[in-house]
């Protein structure tokens, strides 16, 4: 049971509601950039291989540099993720697995996209890294999804709600 004397959503900090906004914000782009390149990949490859990888290319850019800034913002010292582990101790280490865990996407998706757009590179395989790049989106859907448990098992516990859209704006009233 919660006690009545702890804070309600309505008095969450405007840090916290700005870190909620850049978050939502930076986790649209990604997911608009992964809808882009699912899109990409599976567009018919073979007899246009060029036209094909340049697509891939250009919407594993988009991807790359969505995914960078998420993890620009998550590692700001004024992030969601440095809130949680500033006021809730004990998921101080889950919060650097998350870090670690986008950093290493990041580092994926760099590298592939480095290894697709090599122009001294044989052709490519579009099956081999149509399962490759499959399973990176998988992995980053799966980090999502995480950071999204942490979160709200954060601030479920801090003020003992359930982050919704009065969370974010106090003034609004449905």
């Amino acid at each position: 049971m919660v006690d009545p004397d702890d804070r309600g959503p309505a008095e969450f900090s405007e840090s916290q509601r700005s870190g909620l906004e850049r978050r939502d914000f930076d986790q649209d782009q990604t997911l608009i950039a992964m809808h882009e390149l699912e899109a990409a990949l599976s567009s018919a490859a073979p007899k246009r291989e060029l036209r094909w990888r340049d697509d891939v290319l250009s919407a594993l850019r988009v991807l790359g540099e969505a995914i960078g800034e998420e993890v620009a913002n998550a590692e700001r010292s004024d992030s969601l993720l440095s809130d949680v582990s500033r006021t809730q101790p004990r998921l101080r280490n889950r919060v650097r697995g998350l870090r670690t865990q986008y950093r290493h996407l990041q580092d994926n998706v760099d590298s592939l996209y480095r290894e697709v757009g090599d122009p001294d590179c044989a052709p490519v395989d579009f099956a081999d890294l149509r399962q490759r790049l499959a399973w990176v989106l998988t992995a980053l859907r799966h980090q999502r999804a995480r950071e999204s448990d942490l979160i709200y098992e954060a601030y479920y516990e801090a003020f003992g709600t359930d982050l919704g859209q009065d969370a974010r704006d106090p003034g609004s009233e449905e």
